[in-house]
């Protein structure tokens, strides 16, 4: 197996706690692209003290994960590109399995996703096809937080969406990528571990970011894939029912539940309206 076929990409923000273990796990790969979205010179001289080889990317701006990965991406010149989260630790056999399902599915494929290995039981929920297949199976999508694509294949659909900053742009691909007849697959045989909303240190901040993007991207996919209509009736209860739960949380002096309600509803509002994903925590 090829592991100079392997390009490894980690789009990072304030993830100096978690960044040092992911790079360690990864073994035999010496491409390794790091775009921070931070733009945190002292962690840049941090990572190449200890791992040279590593290009690194500082972004004047948070680009978010789909531009950020997008900003990697069309820098590869390898057959194949893993996408991690910077909370994540491969296990000792993961590259190769997955370069070894690359192979054996004859590079018929788009994307191929490691198990996580802290939680396997997750992926019941995105079997397509499993019956007589232990090994590896089809699904409708994976996870972003580990990505193994196949470039060629990817790129035919320009990578990822840059309208969504954070959230539900891995679901689109995949999406898109099934609309074109690709084919997507879990390895139950490449594990990797997720620890899972810690790629970040910023604190409450990066609750309220989260629960904004989260509103804003749900509407955003639903009103690309299910129609701008069907979503504008399907989402109005919902705006309803977080105004409720804001005017409660005041009324019994629940400042930080109002908070996240309130973005919540300013994310939901934003895309509802037709407006960009316009918020970003600022930089210190």
């Amino acid at each position: 197996m090829n592991y100079k076929d392997i390009t490894i990409i980690i789009v990072t923000f304030k993830s100096e706690k978690v960044i040092f273990d992911c790079l360690k796990s990864v073994k035999r790969v010496n491409n390794v692209i790091i775009v921070d979205n931070s733009n945190d010179k002292t962690l840049k001289k941090k990572i190449l003290s200890k791992f040279p080889k590593i290009q690194i990317i500082l972004s004047s701006e948070n680009l978010g994960y789909g531009m950020g990965n997008n900003l990697a991406l069309r820098r590869v010149k390898t057959k194949y590109a893993l996408i991690l989260n910077p909370d994540t630790i491969l296990t000792s056999r993961c590259i190769l399995e997955l370069l070894i399902l690359a192979k054996k599915l004859k590079n018929k494929f788009s994307i191929i996703a490691p198990s996580n290995a802290s939680n396997i039981k997750n992926y019941r929920y995105y079997k397509k096809q499993a019956k007589d297949i232990k090994d590896y199976f089809k699904v409708d999508y994976v996870k972003g937080f580990a990505m193994f694509l196949n470039i060629k294949k990817v790129k035919k659909i320009n990578f990822f969406d840059e309208n969504f900053f954070m959230y539900l742009e891995e679901i689109d691909l995949c999406k898109r990528l099934s609309q074109i007849s690709q084919d997507i697959y879990i390895s139950n045989k490449a594990k990797i571990k997720h620890h899972g909303e810690k790629s970040s240190n910023i604190g409450f901040d990066f609750q309220l970011n989260r629960n904004w993007h989260w509103m804003w991207s749900k509407i955003y996919f639903s009103s690309k894939h299910n129609g701008f209509f069907m979503t504008r009736i399907i989402s109005f209860p919902i705006i309803l029912k977080l105004i409720l739960q804001c005017m409660f949380n005041i009324l019994f002096m629940k400042k930080n539940k109002f908070l996240i309600r309130t973005y919540r509803l300013w994310g939901l509002l934003s895309a509802y309206f037709g407006l960009k994903s316009f918020f970003r925590i600022k930089l210190s």
